[in-house]
């Protein structure tokens, strides 16, 4: 695992009068908040609200219908953002300990493998595929890339999804070492992670 201790620098990130359009169809509109460094943010809603299509568009991967998403003092957005899907993005036939390899070379990160693994409570399943895992070790493993690469700005996309009521404990204790560090979290959420997030946005109401 990467090296503990404050980003050097952490971005806020500002929303303002964003829409998010799919399809054609206008998701929500007029959206603006900000998040500062040791924020946790949770975005809520219904499903289909644009929960994720919001993630997406902070991320850089999908294009605003209108408003504009800035991300203050980050010299490089790309290099400043890890994005975990709602899918965990598992190839079944690959180890667990491959899988980490591959984030960590995908992500430029220097960070230890084994700790990782280690830190997430899969030490013992590093050469099983990722086949044989239960749906909440599946992810875990999904959340182990946090940790491969130091980046200050976190867009989870239904985290605990699978966790039993130990892994949405070891969710919430990445969260709030991520948070001390200065660095901000951004989650689409159906239950609450942390009883006094800094900030609730509702999408779709």
């Amino acid at each position: 695992m990467s090296a503990d201790g404050p980003f050097q620098e952490t971005p806020r990130v500002r929303v303002e009068a964003l829409a998010i359009a799919r399809g054609g169809r206008v998701l929500f509109d007029g959206l603006s908040f900000e998040a500062a460094p040791s924020a946790l943010v949770e975005i809520v809603g219904p499903n289909g609200a644009g929960k994720t299509s919001l993630l997406r568009a902070i991320a850089g991967f999908l294009r605003p219908h209108a408003g504009r998403i800035v991300l203050d003092g980050a010299s490089e957005s790309a290099l400043a953002q890890h994005f975990v899907a709602h899918q965990n993005g598992l190839k079944p036939s690959i180890s667990v300990r491959a899988h980490l390899r591959y984030w960590a070379g995908l992500l430029g990160g220097a960070g230890d493998e084994r700790a990782a693994l280690e830190r997430v409570g899969l030490a013992r399943a590093a050469d099983l595929p990722a086949r044989v895992l239960s749906q909440g070790q599946a992810r875990r493993l999904a959340l182990s890339r946090l940790l491969l690469a130091r980046r200050p700005v976190w867009l989870l996309d239904e985290p605990a999804a699978a966790l039993d009521a130990a892994g949405r404990a070891l969710l919430s204790d990445l969260i709030e070492a991520h948070r001390a560090q200065g660095g901000v979290v951004l989650a689409a959420v159906h239950e609450p992670l942390v009883p006094t997030p800094s900030a609730r946005v509702e999408v779709g109401a």
